[in-house]
């Protein structure tokens, strides 16, 4: 994501000072640069950072941030150092080089860590959101994830989620990041605190902005048609939609459900209120839905974007003062990729 005329807005990022302190670094980054400067060697070194599996990039934005700010921002270093790198929601293949940094080590090296982190946690995210979004499609997709992991992390999983094609994210500090507004509907508390759930919608159409769009959970007390009709008679036109989030306690969500509240809403004269389906949606479930015909308008998934697993980076040395130079089993020299673009330090 970027700031370029027609192009979405580059997310903004604050580097924590714990990762700066380098107290999230392994101890051998330490280790090493102490070494380094006792023994006065501190050449100018490129590091290729890649990934071992196709995957939509994520995460580059957010290392990017942390290298403007020790390598960037009016810092006077000998000689200036360069970024470049693949960006956000760009599909990477196996070991494509998707940022390539040249600088002295003592510069960087420390960050090694939190930059390889950063990528494979939240490209995991944004390639389980792909996988989903692709087998929903049309029907778009809501990230709710937030839920599901550490709070220190849920504005990067949300965004990571958008990154991967989720048309929104459940928090407002990762929608924000996506550059939009979060999304949502109400909780069942609200609803159980109430007693009714007509009475919890219409007091969130009483106090909640008008540009929030009313959708009301349906599950809580009675039959999910029954409620969606009262709710449906309760707001007329300010109804957006219902939310079908049937525990399993009771079976789920399932097909023939959601066909029955779509066809009673219609029957009732309500044929724009949209349905919103929850509840441990995945890949197989979606593509069970549509295989079935359910009259579906969006997906809000949790579980099956944040519980991904990392997709694994890698950082290695190919250069030492402009000499080629590799591990065992790595070609030395520079790995050709076109794509990788030039990156504004002083941003």
């Amino acid at each position: 994501m970027t700031d370029e005329p027609g192009q979405p807005r580059r997310p903004v990022f604050q580097p924590a000072a714990e990762v700066l302190s380098g107290e999230t670094a392994d101890v051998y980054f330490e280790r090493a640069r102490s070494i380094l400067a006792a023994e006065h060697l501190d050449p100018v070194v490129t590091m290729e950072i890649f990934a071992r599996e196709q995957a939509i990039l994520c995460g580059a934005e957010e290392a990017l941030a942390y290298l403007r700010e020790i390598l960037g921002n009016g810092k006077e270093l000998d000689p200036p150092p360069t970024v470049l790198a693949l960006s956000d929601g760009d599909e990477i293949a196996p070991k494509e080089v998707v940022m390539r940094i040249t600088a002295r080590y003592s510069a960087f090296g420390l960050y090694e860590t939190a930059i390889l982190g950063m990528l494979s946690q939240s490209t995991g995210w944004a390639t389980a959101a792909r996988r989903i979004v692709d087998v929903a499609a049309p029907i778009p997709v809501i990230g709710f994830g937030a839920r599901h992991v550490h709070p220190s992390v849920a504005d990067q999983m949300d965004y990571a989620s958008v990154v991967g094609g989720c048309v929104g994210a459940s928090t407002p500090a990762g929608a924000r990041l996506a550059g939009l507004s979060p999304t949502g509907t109400m909780p069942h508390a609200l609803i159980l605190i109430f007693g009714d759930t007509v009475r919890a919608a219409e007091a969130f159409d009483r106090h909640i902005d008008p540009d929030v769009p009313r959708i009301v959970l349906v599950d809580t007390f009675k039959d999910e048609a029954e409620e969606s009709l009262r709710v449906a008679e309760a707001l007329g036109d300010r109804l957006y939609g219902v939310r079908l989030d049937t525990p399993s306690e009771r079976g789920r969500v399932t097909p023939d459900l959601v066909k029955e509240v779509r066809a009673r809403l219609d029957q009732a004269g309500h044929p724009g209120v949209k349905i919103v389906v929850s509840g441990g949606m995945d890949a197989e479930r979606i593509a069970f839905f549509k295989e079935t015909g359910a009259p579906i308008d969006s997906f809000a998934v949790g579980s099956a974007i944040s519980d991904a697993s990392p997709i694994d980076f890698t950082g290695d040395l190919k250069e030492i003062d402009g000499r080629p130079i590799a591990k065992r089993g790595r070609i030395p020299g520079l790995t050709e990729n076109r794509r990788l673009k030039q990156v504004d330090l002083s941003a």
